[in-house]
């Protein structure tokens, strides 16, 4: 008896504790820096980074930060996280795109939305594999769940190109700039 009460009690304490954090490696934290944190406002604990001044070129800004965001995704595969949290990072790349995309309110969103940190986040808390040196690879099913996610995220991108075109042309065609 004393024994069960022993592993209950080792059970509590573990659930009580604060979830482990694994070590990430130097250069995907490197990299979500980079777009989400390099520059701090002044007198402020604002920070925002390449996506936010990237994102201000229109067409590609958003395109090219995405791209960029697909490698930390990559690495939540190596890292062995589960699926949902794939499909959660895949999301967070989504809608910092879409929203990103919108012009001027997407520029103030991509200073807001840091999908880069929060998926490092979401990698560290949910990794099954414990250090950087484990995560040389990942399940192949996991690689084809990303490229799923990948493939709907490109998708994304190319629909957004050609309603982008479409709505330039109905706009022309409105203000009698094309025929």
């Amino acid at each position: 008896m004393r024994e069960l009460k022993d592993k209950i009690a080792t059970v509590a304490a573990k659930a009580a504790r604060k979830p482990e954090t694994v070590e990430v490696e130097r250069s995907l934290d490197r990299l979500s820096h980079l777009l989400d944190g390099l520059f701090r406002i002044p007198g402020t604990g604002w920070r925002f980074g390449l996506d936010a001044i990237v994102g201000l070129i229109p067409g590609v800004g958003d395109v090219a930060t995405s791209l960029a965001s697909f490698y930390i995704l990559a690495a939540g595969v190596r890292y062995r996280v589960p699926k949902v949290t794939l499909l959660r990072m895949g999301m967070n790349i989504g809608l910092d795109f879409l929203l990103g995309a919108v012009p001027v309110v997407g520029d103030l969103f991509d200073f807001a939305w840091k999908s880069n940190e929060m998926n490092m986040e979401l990698i560290r808390k949910r990794a099954t594999v414990k250090s950087p040196e484990e995560a040389k690879q990942g399940r192949k099913s996991d690689w084809m769940f990303v490229g799923l996610i990948l493939l709907v995220l490109i998708g994304l991108l190319v629909g957004s190109f050609f309603l982008a075109v479409y709505l330039l042309k109905v706009i022309g065609q409105a203000l009698g700039l094309w025929n």
